[in-house]
């Protein structure tokens, strides 16, 4: 006992194996094998092995363990933006699924600029991630080439990027078409549409959506009721709207953020947001929203992305998950 205390009185930083074979009395081998739970060591010396792991607080090099078998156990994930609850319930997602998988995620925000796209995602391909999932924040993405080239397996999440990789979407023309179908059936004449910049593919697309509704329903589309650009613009351009002489009776608002700028506004109309948000079903009346699931796309992409990094075969996937429609009471006011 009284060696076993000097030895660890001895350790200083942080203990090796060998510090733990000193402290056990046995082999540096012997310790290997208790530590990755390999066979051939007696109960009673790998019990030795335990208690002394236990007194030192020794941990395994999980880096060293990994890099050994070709891999780092870490992926990379660039969002838009972490503080937003979309890319949260997206970002917690991959990382219930990289977990699984014993893998820690490296994760960034892009903030919609293509350039900290780029610089992000080659800042973890130099950490040596196993695999990258990007939600794209522009469509060149000929610096990906190299990585993937290198065997570092890709997912374009939430929007195609531009090059032919395994992606996993929302059905936003869809899911827009929907909601702005069911403002029209509730006798609105005269739909606005607040989205997105256009150049984002999520908000062109919803855009779509909702043109293809008004023309669907035989209604004129009226540019005026269009207004496309940050959330920050969505409260005033929804002001214009309204001091027009044909003002809109309904609005479908383009994301959740731009809905929760549409409320602050204090305008009162019949209204459908694309995206679910926290406290919508709340209000008075609730917001009626056209729900995405997060945690299904981030596990989708995260799934795809392990069984390629596992070796999985085949050409590039592209899934298209469903968005659905749920009333609370403000997209059901008629005009």
């Amino acid at each position: 006992m009284g060696d076993d205390r000097a030895v660890t009185d001895s350790v200083h930083g942080r203990p090796t194996m060998k510090d733990v074979a000193a402290a056990a009395g046995v082999a540096l081998k012997t310790v290997s094998r208790v530590v990755n739970e390999e066979p051939g060591v007696n109960p009673a010396t790998a019990e030795r092995v335990l208690s002394a792991i236990e007194r030192l607080g020794y941990r395994r090099n999980e880096s060293a363990r990994v890099l050994r078998r070709g891999r780092t156990a870490s992926i990379g994930l660039v969002i838009e933006d972490v503080a937003d609850p979309f890319y949260s319930g997206i970002s917690r997602a991959v990382e219930d699924v990289a977990l699984r998988h014993g893998s820690l995620v490296l994760s960034g925000s892009s903030g919609e600029e293509p350039r900290r796209e780029r610089e992000l995602v080659l800042t973890f391909c130099s950490r040596r991630v196993d695999g990258l999932i990007i939600v794209p924040a522009g469509t060149d993405h000929g610096y990906l080439r190299p990585e993937l080239d290198a065997g570092i397996p890709a997912v374009f999440a939430d929007r195609p990027g531009g090059l032919d990789l395994d992606t996993v979407i929302c059905d936003n023309n869809g899911g827009a078409h929907t909601g702005v179908t069911h403002l029209i059936r509730h006798g609105h004449r005269r739909v606005a549409f607040l989205g997105d910049s256009a150049s984002i593919f999520t908000a062109a697309e919803r855009l779509y959506g909702y043109r293809r509704a008004v023309e669907d329903a035989g209604l004129p589309v009226d540019e005026s009721l269009v207004a496309m650009g940050p959330p920050e613009r969505a409260g005033p351009a929804l002001t214009r709207m309204f001091a027009g002489d044909d003002p809109p009776t309904a609005v479908f608002t383009g994301n959740g953020r731009i809905t929760v700028a549409v409320l602050r506004t204090g305008h009162r109309l019949a209204m459908v947001g694309f995206d679910d948000f926290e406290l919508a079903d709340l209000l008075v009346p609730g917001v009626t929203v056209v729900a995405q699931d997060p945690a299904r796309l981030g596990r989708a992409a995260a799934e795809l992305l392990f069984r390629r990094i596992m070796g999985g075969p085949g050409a590039a996937e592209r899934i298209e998950l469903p968005t659905r429609l749920i009333p609370r009471g403000s997209g059901e006011l008629r005009p």
